[in-house]
């Protein structure tokens, strides 16, 4: 399994060492690259290197592309395959159709998502409401705080990998009931959603709506903008989201949950799809 990786190591138990095998999770760069038309032209181009865990690659690639607003649609896409048969091929070439428009000198302009990126808050937000990101329509979604608070431990439940090396995040799609529909791990968790995403996008099952997406970590404000793509309108996560997280979920009409631990969680936007006493 590419997804684990076995090493020796020390470990020091009431200052005594013992040596034994264990199990870390896996991360190696994925590159992903456009094939497209231009005056004429066949132009082969990388667009992105991500480091992720090795599996579900194709899933990530289509996922990132529908994220970033690179394409809509399944029918753009006249293929998508590993650039070569080797088992350990790092890279995934999607080729679009002729009649496909494609702007790669847009696409560097918009590259705004990665946390580190120095962009202002106003100028992400523009960036958003330019690639055709659009606010949730109001809807009738109630989910009980029980149901809440169930979350998480499914989740963890269900983490295979991270069972084995305790290093992975995970993105996992449950119903209004807490029902698990499916699940992504990876070592980065903007991953780990575009591959979640990904597998919808695949099967046509675009927007995921009545659903919410939830995230193992932190909740960054690309985070919320791959969830706002997919058409989730409640965003649950373990840990605090960040300040541009919650002003995008607020303006984009986003519920946006945090800090769900035991019997408590924070609600940060959105309340009124949160079944409350009164």
């Amino acid at each position: 399994m590419r997804d684990i990786a076995k090493l020796f190591i020390t470990t020091i138990e009431n200052g005594q060492p013992e040596n034994r095998l264990d199990k870390i999770a896996t991360e190696e760069p994925l590159e992903i690259r456009i094939v497209f038309e231009q005056h004429g032209k066949t132009i082969d181009r990388s667009i992105s290197i991500t480091m992720r865990t090795p599996g579900n690659d194709l899933e990530l690639a289509i996922g990132f592309l529908f994220t970033e607003s690179i394409v809509e649609s399944y029918n753009q896409i006249k293929s998508i395959a590993p650039a070569s048969n080797r088992p350990s091929c790092n890279v995934v070439r999607i080729q679009l159709k002729p009649d496909t428009t494609f702007d790669p000198e847009l696409l560097q302009r918009n590259f705004y998502t990665t946390s580190s990126c120095g962009v202002c808050a106003k100028s992400s937000l523009e960036a958003l409401r330019v690639s055709g990101v659009k606010k949730l329509d109001p809807d009738k979604l109630r989910v009980s705080p029980t149901i809440i608070q169930k979350l998480p431990q499914r989740l963890r439940n269900a983490q295979s990998v991270f069972s084995s090396t305790g290093g992975l995040h995970a993105a996992g799609r449950f119903d209004i009931e807490g029902n698990l529909l499916e699940i992504r791990e990876d070592v980065g968790r903007h991953n780990a959603v575009d591959k979640l995403i990904g597998e919808r996008f695949n099967v046509g099952q675009l927007p995921i709506t009545g659903e919410i997406l939830m995230v193992s970590g932190r909740t960054s404000f690309e985070i919320v903008q791959k969830t706002l793509r997919s058409g989730a309108s409640i965003l649950a996560a373990v840990s605090a989201p960040s300040s541009l997280a919650v002003q995008l979920a607020e303006e984009f009409g986003l519920t946006l949950l945090g800090f769900i631990r035991g019997n408590r969680f924070n609600i940060y936007s959105g309340q009124e799809r949160i079944h409350l006493p009164g």
